[in-house]
């Protein structure tokens, strides 16, 4: 519970810094006598993208590799802070966008690094709901950032929101120096991923430890296949009340730990092509893509056009935006709730389905309220796709020898920050040169939320719903269901065997 508590403090963080500006950079930028202004604020956004994207890889073959997770984040906190005194000192539009960029990097290895600490630490079946619970910080990010930023910008200047959000960071920074590891953890006898598991250390002779234990799982481990087991006889603990399962061996310390700390990632070439071979694992790719596409396009238009339309300042820009992130408070850990009891596939098609009237809805212009419940709408049932799309990329790397965690959410920070580095660009061109600027996103939109929901219904989950129809109407040898790919082979398993005789 710790790392996901963790785990929401970094989002947050990171979303507040990232948002906190984003109120306030189009009047900014008006202040200084620059002109579209939308554009421009698209290309500051897009910037961060652009650190974003172009740090992906590296970090995520760096802490699958070498088998680290505290040190990137730390780091990574460390950048974002030294990126926020950067654009808060910028003296013209090129430092500014030169200071998003480090600040895409370190908010990249906040996500990669932070996603696979926290699967690391979770039994697999409370992966979805963990995930769910994590993403809120999504919301408590964009719900705290927005609103403080156009508040503190309007009261005490441009300085005020960067000072807010490099305090957040530097208690979030604070915070990580606590961090244990599992590899550490592993050391003393527990694995934060299985806490029902047991493992007593008796006193060690020369060589070998007499060790009670009922399970010793290892660190999540894509290939490796050389686990050191020891054959012993032992007699069966007495005391069954309290350690019902637990037989005494006598192995080595030694073996066990460092069989359970060992990584055998795969190459970049290795793990590109299986994830490209695997069709669950490009759908939610395109949906993580789409995600990030939408949620920046709208970030420099929608400020325009509720001052355009009904004449919001900054202040009130900032109170729009918490119609959009408070229902996503509810939907990303209620997602990732039914996620683990459901499956992702229900889940992603149902989020995807109801979020697309809300569009259409959005381009409407006689009632500010109706605007304001659109906006609302479609952000709890958008909001509510990360959980699954999240949850769908740690199944799949189970399934695969070799690629890990880092390695899959690295894969989904580069879609995720591809969407975002093109979406304000998109956003920004499409308002200021099409008549009907905003109408034309909401379209687009639309039509991408179509594709996502076909692409979910054909290929999500391990059994998607295409497959179930079709048996369920057409129920012949040919169409069969497709086994559960978390448990079908023998490489999907997280725990070491430990051959014993009673």
């Amino acid at each position: 519970m710790l790392s996901v508590l963790m785990r929401i403090l970094g989002i947050t963080t990171d979303l507040l810094v990232y948002s906190v500006i984003i109120p306030v950079l189009p009047f900014q930028l008006e202040r200084l006598s620059y002109h579209n202004v939308s554009s421009l604020t698209g290309w500051l956004l897009c910037a961060y993208s652009g650190g974003l994207v172009l740090s992906t890889i590296p970090i995520a073959m760096h802490s699958e590799r070498y088998s680290t997770r505290q040190m990137p984040l730390i780091l990574g906190l460390i950048a974002l802070i030294g990126s926020q005194v950067m654009f808060m000192e910028a003296p013209n539009y090129a430092v500014m966008a030169i200071a998003r960029v480090l600040q895409g990097i370190s908010s990249s290895m906040v996500w990669i690094v932070g996603l696979a600490l926290l699967c690391d630490t979770t039994p697999e079946k409370n992966v979805g709901r963990q995930l769910g619970i994590a993403m809120t910080g999504l919301s408590v990010g964009l719900l705290v950032g927005s609103p403080a930023g156009g508040a503190l910008y309007s009261r005490f200047g441009f300085r005020a929101p960067f000072i807010f959000g490099e305090l957040c960071a530097v208690v979030d920074l604070l915070l990580r120096l606590l961090l244990i590891e599992r590899d550490v953890a592993l050391k003393w006898g527990y694995d934060p991923s299985e806490p029902t598991a047991v493992v007593m250390m008796d006193t060690p002779d020369a060589s070998t430890s007499d060790i009670q234990l009922s399970s010793i799982p290892i660190a999540h481990v894509h290939g490796s296949t050389d686990i050191e087991t020891n054959e012993v006889e032992g007699p069966i603990v007495s005391n069954k009340s309290k350690l019902p399962n637990a037989r005494k061996l006598s192995i080595s310390r030694k073996s066990i730990m460092d069989s359970a700390l060992v990584r055998r990632p795969a190459s970049l070439h290795s793990v590109i092509i299986k994830l490209s071979q695997s069709p669950r694992a490009l759908v939610a790719l395109t949906m993580s893509f789409v995600y990030g596409l939408v949620q920046s396009m709208q970030e420099p238009s929608l400020p325009l056009h509720l001052q355009s339309v009904w004449n919001f300042n900054s202040d009130k820009v900032g109170l729009a935006y918490l119609a959009a992130v408070l229902p996503a408070l509810i939907s990303s850990p209620l997602a990732g709730y039914y996620v683990d009891r459901a499956g992702s596939d229900y889940i992603t098609c149902i989020c995807l389905f109801f979020a697309l009237p809300w569009w259409i809805v959005m381009t409407l212009r006689r009632s500010l309220p109706l605007f304001i419940f659109a906006l609302g709408a479609q952000s709890f049932f958008v909001s509510g796709v990360v959980a699954p799309v999240t949850t769908e990329l740690a199944s799949v790397s189970r399934t695969m020898t070799g690629v890990g965690y880092a390695h899959v959410y690295g894969a989904f920070n580069l879609a995720f920050g591809i969407g975002t580095a093109v979406g304000p660009v998109i956003g920004g061109q499409i308002y200021d040169h099409v008549k009907h600027g905003w109408t034309a996103l909401c379209c687009i939109t639309a039509a991408l939320i179509v594709v996502c929901v076909t692409l979910g219904f054909c290929y999500t989950g391990a059994d998607p719903l295409l497959a179930k129809v079709l048996r369920h109407h057409y129920p012949i040898d040919s169409i069969r269901k497709t086994p559960d790919e978390e448990s079908s082979t023998t490489d999907n398993t997280s725990r070491t065997h430990i051959v014993s005789r009673v």
